[in-house]
């Protein structure tokens, strides 16, 4: 339904602490087996250790990996090297002014950052599909510092999608529980979504 939309990319998500759209690792490569080239395929993974990426990117065959956490053992060299052609997606969570030198940083070792508006330091962490969003002068501020492809995430709906492309300028849009009703993938409201990107790309 998504791709029949105008969505470029499915994002596929694994095991979380928290948040909505988790499915399995067979259903993921399942999906990520089925899906026509170009549209991305994109993992997302709360996994914090490059060894369990690669393993768990290897189960799912997709295309994109997006690391939800922050890295802690291994390195993304270790990424590269072994998921060859894979692109790696890294998500900042933006709570403030620190974010932008966390972005920065991260920056030279991946493909992508994705901003997104949750709290990984929480005692369950919140990861994605918050339904909040954060503060778009920062994102705009990363956007302009960096040298890579950003996307945004976090609250984005139908109503203020067009918003969000004129404020911050991302290269793409992630969005979850925008587009859901009752926790399900919603019709009218993809459509909804996609018309209002389609005005705001003309003006």
């Amino acid at each position: 339904m998504a791709i029949e939309h105008g969505a470029a990319a499915v994002g596929l998500v694994s095991a979380m602490p928290s948040g909505p759209g988790v499915i399995s690792e067979e259903q993921i490569a399942e999906i990520a087996a089925s899906v026509p080239p170009p549209i991305g395929t994109f993992l997302l993974t709360a996994q914090q250790d490059a060894e369990s990426i690669i393993a768990q990117q290897r189960r799912c065959r997709t295309n994109t990996i997006q690391i939800v956490d922050r890295l802690i053992q291994g390195s993304y060299e270790d990424l590269r090297r072994a998921l060859l052609g894979i692109s790696i997606v890294q998500v900042v969570h933006v709570s403030g002014e620190e974010s932008i030198e966390e972005a920065i940083a991260v920056a030279a070792h991946v493909d992508a950052i994705l901003l997104d508006s949750g709290k990984p330091k929480l005692t369950i962490k919140e990861l994605g599909g918050t339904g909040r969003r954060h503060n778009w002068t920062l994102s705009r501020q990363i956007r302009e510092q960096i040298d890579i492809p950003l996307f945004l995430a976090g609250g984005l709906t139908p109503e203020n999608v067009r918003d969000a492309v004129q404020q911050v300028g991302p290269f793409g849009l992630d969005i979850c529980t925008g587009v859901r009703r009752e926790g399900k993938l919603d019709e009218e409201k993809l459509q909804a979504l996609f018309a209002n990107l389609n005005f705001a790309s003309r003006v």
